[in-house]
């Protein structure tokens, strides 16, 4: 998909398709206005029949519009004008993408991107409409023997009604390319199905990154590498399954070499059954997206690579299967972590937990400025949070409200639940320095209480993804979040 910028006369440029706003009432908007005028008054002759209220989620399709250079234009309901905001925004680029990719135009001028969004300039604009063009043309085929007619949109013009607009927005929208393929990177591999992306394919697709940059360096550690070290709760996951569990870092170098780097620890169960806690057989198929951390810091690091970020960062991805077999972990077992401390499992399937605590111990050796990791975690989430916001816990108020303000400039957002000493209770056992469950109650919070016990040495978050990394139902595939978040995050940083 081409993408291109520029500032020109609603109706003047020669495109396929003319993409203009509608809200509600039949309010023409500016652009709208002024297609308007030169076509004679042919969209409010359209309007005031009622063909299009503006409301949000509408679209009608015109051909033959007189006097303009498109040979259609698009008009889009963008819902109240006084309330039109962010996710306004975002539905209107959202729905006029669908309208594209169901008709026959090869490009399009978007004038959504010249409406007023409170609190947003225009490198926010394009970045945001790049990303959801690319999040609606997306569609993962290539395991299908036809794998369908490709969509007919090939490149959209943004345009501004300012010129000096213009510089900003180009940024915007190589900002909002580089997510997008770093979304699209995260959605591939959480889509594929597990007997494909494996432990040792989430290595070799770090390896391919570090192909792509200079300013990549990959390093993967295999079982024994893991055995000296002593990563006895990662390794004890690994104990049921026939596929080698890796231990992937990736380190991206943007800044000096003495700059303390932001660590992202991502979970990656490329399948999860819960071992010996075998899981309900319905909707088992769905835990292939259990890696789908790992894919986040994957698309992340693709991304910062992509626009060269003035910062360091490092992936680390502890990779395995959680398989039920003759030398699977128990409950009732006991582990030692690299940290030392020992876990009694009380239940296998609380088995993202005892990798993670094994990379958040790795993590202190890069004297880390903050630690993020990122897992689909819980099921208490999901009945916590439901599929919209992500859940985030943390040791550290500034790196919380960094992490919920990026959620909220990228719509890819974050809510936070309490961290409290009054949940560590739930983890005491008499046969080990804790359980790996804390039963029932507060099920998302006490999993992150478990992992702020390994944490201690350095600023944390904890952003669990169980119900935003993947959707179910006619929609099932992975979202490619939090890439945006943590993308953004890291965007933030480099501009303060």
């Amino acid at each position: 998909m081409e993408f291109s910028v520029k500032s020109a006369a609603p109706g003047k440029q020669r495109s396929a398709c003319l993409v203009l706003g509608v809200f509600e009432s039949k309010r023409l908007s500016a652009p709208a206005l002024a297609v308007d005028k030169l076509s004679g008054g042919r969209l409010s002759q359209v309007v005031k029949r009622g063909d299009l209220e503006g409301k949000l989620g509408q679209a009608l399709m015109l051909h033959d519009t007189p006097n303009t250079a498109a040979e259609r234009v698009l008009l889009v309901g963008c819902g109240p004008q006084d309330a039109f905001g962010d996710a306004q925004y975002r539905k209107a680029l959202n729905r006029a993408v669908v309208a594209l990719r169901e008709g026959a135009a090869r490009d399009a001028v978007l004038h959504l991107t010249e409406l007023d969004v409170p609190g947003r300039d225009s490198r926010w604009k394009a970045r945001q409409a790049v990303q959801e063009i690319r999040n609606a043309l997306y569609r993962f085929d290539e395991l299908k023997s036809n794998n369908g007619k490709p969509y007919a949109l090939r490149g959209v013009t943004l345009n501004f009604s300012e010129r000096r607009d213009v510089a900003a927005a180009e940024r915007g929208a190589r900002e909002g390319q580089a997510i997008a393929d770093g979304m699209t990177l995260a959605k591939n591999l959480g889509n594929l199905p597990s007997n494909v992306c494996t432990p040792s394919y989430l290595a070799k697709q770090a390896k391919s990154l570090e192909k792509s940059s200079r300013k990549i360096k990959v390093t993967v550690l295999e079982r024994a590498a893991m055995e000296r070290l002593g990563m006895g709760a990662l390794l004890a996951v690994a104990r049921g399954t026939h596929e080698p569990p890796r231990f992937i870092t990736v380190e991206y170098h943007g800044a000096q070499r003495g700059v303390a780097p932001v660590v992202l620890v991502g979970k990656g169960i490329t399948f999860d059954t819960g071992g010996i806690s075998i899981k309900p057989a319905d909707k088992m198929d769905e835990m292939k997206y259990d890696m789908s951390g790992a894919a986040s810091v994957l698309g992340t690091l693709s991304a910062c690579a992509a626009m060269q970020l003035p910062i360091n960062v490092v992936g680390v991805i502890p990779s395995t299967e959680n398989m039920p077999g003759g030398s699977a972990i128990k409950p009732g077992d006991i582990v030692k972590s690299l940290s030392g401390q020992t876990i009694e499992i009380l239940n296998t399937d609380a088995e993202g937990r005892l990798i993670l605590c094994d990379a958040l111990t790795y993590s202190e050796r890069y004297k880390p400025d903050v630690v993020i990791d990122i897992a689909t975690l819980t099921g208490a989430c999901v009945i916590a949070l439901g599929k919209h916001p992500s859940g985030l816990l943390s040791n550290h108020a500034p790196l919380a409200q960094a992490l919920l303000k990026a959620g909220e400039t990228s719509g890819d957002r974050a809510w936070e639940l309490p961290l409290w000493e009054d949940y560590q209770d739930q983890l005491k056992t008499n046969f080990a320095d804790m359980a790996n469950v804390g039963g029932r109650e507060a099920g998302a919070i006490t999993a992150a209480c478990f992992l702020w016990r390994f944490t201690k040495k350095y600023h944390w978050a904890h952003l669990d993804i169980a119900g935003t990394a993947w959707l179910g139902g006619e929609q099932k595939g992975s979202t490619g979040r939090p890439v945006p978040l943590l993308t953004q995050y890291l965007i933030d940083r480099c501009d303060n």
